[in-house]
Order: structure tokens, then sequence, then C-alpha cells
């Protein structure tokens, strides 16, 4: 069974939130916002643009002074699209690329040197990313209140 594409969800939400933006300005969402937790280039983005294209997804303008720059926007029928796959319940976990549990399984030996090195290594990235969020988390809620304002969890 083939895989469901995601990419064209991320893109409509991209759209949703940013109507009217160019290709580059899409790929750089993927570059710094959403690279934080999804990866994706521009040669993956600009064929998922012309499938959506053709769903009537999305719609494409060109800019009048640059007929290179296109702007793409949501439809209508796009944006319900998006907000059912919104609504639909996650009924799986992702499969995650973890190097780090990979290779601790390829070392066979309990004793190797490597998995002190490995573990040490590890906790240095996790302790870098908790930072990196922290500093997310004041920045997107610098006040308490903000969180609590915006986050229902039940």
């Amino acid at each position: 069974m083939p895989k469901k594409r995601i990419l064209p969800y991320i893109i409509m939400g991209i759209l949703k939130q940013n109507p009217n933006s160019t290709g580059k300005e899409l790929t750089n969402q993927f570059n710094e916002e959403i690279g934080e937790f999804w990866k994706a280039s521009h040669s993956q983005i600009y064929p998922e643009l012309k499938k959506m294209l053709a769903d009537d997804w999305i719609t494409e303008t060109q800019k009048e002074n640059n007929e290179k720059e296109i702007n793409y926007s949501l439809t209508k029928k796009g944006a319900l699209q998006l907000e059912n796959w919104i609504k639909q319940p996650i009924t799986e976990l992702a499969v995650s690329h973890d190097l780090f549990s990979l290779k601790l399984f390829f070392i066979n030996d309990q004793n190797d040197p490597r998995i002190a090195e490995l573990i040490n290594k590890e906790k240095a990235l996790i302790k870098t990313q908790l930072q990196h969020l922290y500093a997310r988390k004041k920045l997107l809620f610098d006040d308490q209140k903000d969180i609590k304002k915006t986050m229902v969890i039940t």
C-alpha cells in the first residue's frame, strides 16, 4: 500500500497562513520554521505544487512585473482538504530515523568503548536541542499566561 502524501497538506497549511507565497517562500519555510519537524527540498516541493494544481487544491498567479515569479494560493477545495486532513485521527506513530539507536543496535559488545562515546554525544545533542526548544518557547510564548490561553490539553 503506498504511503499517503503528507507534503501537500504541509504546503496547504503554509498557504493558509501565508497566502500568495512563492515557491521560494515555501521552500524557506521548510528551511526555517517547519524544518524543525519536517524536511522537504525544492526538488520535492515544486513537483508537489504541480500535482496540487492538477488536483485543484491551489491556484497560481504570475506577477505582472516578473513572469518567473509565481504565487500560490489555497483554493476552497484545498482548504477543505486541509481541514479534513487535520480532523483525521493519528492512528500510528511516525517511524523515526534514529541513528543513535541504530548504531547501538549494531554494536554487539556491551563493553565496547564506543558506547560511552555515543551516549555522551547523544546527550550533548539532546541538551542542545532542549536549549533551542526552550528559546523557541520563550520566543513564541513570552509569558506563561500566553501558553495557558493557547493550549488546552485534556
